[in-house]
Protein backbone atom coordinates (compact mmCIF):
# COMPACT_ATOMS: atom_id res chain seq x y z
CA UNK A 1 0.00 0.00 0.00
CA UNK A 2 1.33 3.12 -0.83
CA UNK A 3 0.83 5.75 1.74
CA UNK A 4 1.37 9.18 2.21
CA UNK A 5 1.39 11.68 5.01
CA UNK A 6 0.05 15.45 4.51
CA UNK A 7 0.83 17.17 7.67
CA UNK A 8 -0.15 21.00 9.06
CA UNK A 9 -1.82 22.71 11.84
CA UNK A 10 -4.74 23.44 9.19
CA UNK A 11 -5.72 26.24 11.36
CA UNK A 12 -7.88 26.21 9.29
CA UNK A 13 -8.07 24.22 6.34
CA UNK A 14 -8.80 26.00 3.04
CA UNK A 15 -9.63 25.01 -0.43
CA UNK A 16 -6.23 25.22 -0.99
CA UNK A 17 -5.27 22.27 1.61
CA UNK A 18 -8.32 20.67 -0.08
CA UNK A 19 -7.35 20.95 -3.57
CA UNK A 20 -3.80 18.77 -2.44
CA UNK A 21 -5.36 16.85 -0.54
CA UNK A 22 -7.57 15.47 -3.46
CA UNK A 23 -5.07 15.76 -6.16
CA UNK A 24 -2.75 13.36 -3.23
CA UNK A 25 -5.89 10.94 -3.12
CA UNK A 26 -5.38 10.02 -6.73
CA UNK A 27 -1.76 9.40 -6.04
CA UNK A 28 -1.93 6.94 -2.97
CA UNK A 29 -3.62 4.25 -1.68
CA UNK A 30 -4.29 6.08 1.44
CA UNK A 31 -3.49 10.19 2.67
CA UNK A 32 -3.04 10.98 5.96
CA UNK A 33 -3.79 14.20 7.18
CA UNK A 34 -2.05 15.07 10.49
CA UNK A 35 -3.25 17.52 12.33
CA UNK A 36 -0.28 18.80 14.23
CA UNK A 37 -0.85 19.04 17.92
CA UNK A 38 1.62 22.07 19.16
CA UNK A 39 0.89 23.09 22.59
CA UNK A 40 3.27 26.42 22.02
CA UNK A 41 1.10 27.50 19.59
CA UNK A 42 -1.96 29.44 20.25
CA UNK A 43 -4.48 27.99 17.38
CA UNK A 44 -7.97 29.99 16.80
CA UNK A 45 -9.67 26.64 16.26
CA UNK A 46 -8.92 23.38 19.21
CA UNK A 47 -7.03 20.18 17.60
CA UNK A 48 -10.58 18.70 17.79
CA UNK A 49 -12.14 21.43 16.09
CA UNK A 50 -10.23 21.44 12.92
CA UNK A 51 -10.06 17.52 12.72
CA UNK A 52 -14.00 17.32 12.84
CA UNK A 53 -13.79 20.67 10.16
CA UNK A 54 -11.53 18.12 7.90
CA UNK A 55 -13.08 15.23 7.86
CA UNK A 56 -16.74 16.83 7.00
CA UNK A 57 -14.76 19.14 3.69
CA UNK A 58 -12.66 15.80 2.90
CA UNK A 59 -15.27 13.08 1.73
CA UNK A 60 -12.68 10.56 0.40
CA UNK A 61 -12.45 6.34 1.17
CA UNK A 62 -8.36 7.43 0.46
CA UNK A 63 -7.93 10.28 2.73
CA UNK A 64 -8.14 10.00 6.87
CA UNK A 65 -7.39 12.84 9.50
CA UNK A 66 -5.38 11.86 12.28
CA UNK A 67 -3.56 13.59 14.68
CA UNK A 68 0.19 13.85 16.00
CA UNK A 69 2.88 15.39 17.92
CA UNK A 70 6.70 15.33 18.18
CA UNK A 71 8.80 14.31 14.91
CA UNK A 72 7.04 13.86 11.70
CA UNK A 73 9.49 11.11 10.57
CA UNK A 74 8.56 8.99 14.39
CA UNK A 75 5.11 9.50 13.50
CA UNK A 76 5.41 8.50 9.32
CA UNK A 77 7.60 5.52 10.38
CA UNK A 78 4.48 4.60 13.53
CA UNK A 79 1.61 4.63 10.34
CA UNK A 80 3.89 3.03 7.79
CA UNK A 81 3.82 6.02 5.47
CA UNK A 82 6.18 6.24 2.47
CA UNK A 83 5.90 9.58 1.31
CA UNK A 84 5.42 13.41 3.32
CA UNK A 85 3.83 15.74 1.32
CA UNK A 86 4.22 19.14 1.71
CA UNK A 87 2.32 22.58 -0.34
CA UNK A 88 4.43 24.97 -2.00
CA UNK A 89 2.77 28.35 -2.93
CA UNK A 90 5.97 30.56 -3.30
CA UNK A 91 9.95 30.30 -3.48
CA UNK A 92 9.84 31.71 0.22
CA UNK A 93 7.63 28.12 1.15
CA UNK A 94 10.49 26.14 -0.32
CA UNK A 95 13.41 27.53 1.13
CA UNK A 96 11.84 26.68 4.70
CA UNK A 97 10.00 23.05 2.92
CA UNK A 98 13.73 22.33 1.25
CA UNK A 99 15.40 22.79 5.07
CA UNK A 100 12.27 20.76 6.52
CA UNK A 101 12.70 17.91 3.78
CA UNK A 102 16.66 17.42 4.27
CA UNK A 103 16.45 17.41 8.15
CA UNK A 104 13.49 14.98 7.54
CA UNK A 105 15.89 12.65 4.72
CA UNK A 106 18.80 12.44 7.32
CA UNK A 107 16.45 11.19 10.01
CA UNK A 108 14.97 8.59 7.60
CA UNK A 109 15.99 8.32 4.30
CA UNK A 110 13.82 5.61 3.42
CA UNK A 111 11.31 8.36 3.60
CA UNK A 112 10.06 10.79 0.49
CA UNK A 113 9.19 13.89 0.80
CA UNK A 114 7.06 15.23 -2.44
CA UNK A 115 6.44 18.72 -3.20
CA UNK A 116 2.93 19.65 -4.39
CA UNK A 117 1.98 23.03 -5.74
CA UNK A 118 -1.90 24.08 -5.57
CA UNK A 119 -4.55 25.12 -8.25
CA UNK A 120 -3.64 28.31 -9.65
CA UNK A 121 -6.88 30.06 -7.66
CA UNK A 122 -5.61 29.01 -4.55
CA UNK A 123 -1.47 29.82 -4.83
CA UNK A 124 -2.10 32.74 -2.65
CA UNK A 125 -4.22 31.02 0.10
CA UNK A 126 -3.12 30.78 3.60
CA UNK A 127 -4.73 30.00 6.80
CA UNK A 128 -3.11 32.81 8.42
CA UNK A 129 -4.53 34.96 5.63
CA UNK A 130 -7.75 33.69 5.58
CA UNK A 131 -8.33 34.28 9.11
CA UNK A 132 -6.82 37.75 8.78
CA UNK A 133 -9.97 38.89 6.29
CA UNK A 134 -12.58 36.95 8.38
CA UNK A 135 -11.66 38.62 11.72
CA UNK A 136 -12.00 41.91 9.68
CA UNK A 137 -15.54 41.28 8.44
CA UNK A 138 -14.04 40.22 4.86
CA UNK A 139 -15.82 37.70 2.59
CA UNK A 140 -13.89 34.56 2.81
CA UNK A 141 -16.22 32.77 0.44
CA UNK A 142 -14.96 30.34 -2.01
CA UNK A 143 -11.84 30.32 0.03
CA UNK A 144 -12.63 27.87 2.79
CA UNK A 145 -15.51 25.23 2.67
CA UNK A 146 -18.64 26.35 4.06
CA UNK A 147 -18.18 24.71 7.60
CA UNK A 148 -14.94 26.46 8.41
CA UNK A 149 -16.63 29.90 6.86
CA UNK A 150 -19.27 29.35 9.33
CA UNK A 151 -17.05 27.92 11.94
CA UNK A 152 -14.66 30.85 12.00
CA UNK A 153 -17.34 33.54 11.97
CA UNK A 154 -18.58 32.09 15.35
CA UNK A 155 -15.18 32.24 16.71
CA UNK A 156 -14.95 36.01 15.45
CA UNK A 157 -18.16 36.72 16.78
CA UNK A 158 -17.58 35.18 20.26
CA UNK A 159 -14.58 36.93 20.25
CA UNK A 160 -15.92 40.40 19.74
CA UNK A 161 -18.92 39.68 22.80
CA UNK A 162 -16.26 38.85 25.03
CA UNK A 163 -14.59 43.02 24.34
Amino acid sequence: MRRAIYPGSFDPITNGHLDLIERAARLFDEVIVAVLINPAKAPLFTVQERVEMIREAVRSSHVRVDTFEGLLVEYARKVKAQVIIRGIRAVSDYEYEFQMALMNRRLDPAIETIFMMPAEPHTYLSSRLVKEVCALGGDVTGLVPPIVERKMREKFSEKLRER
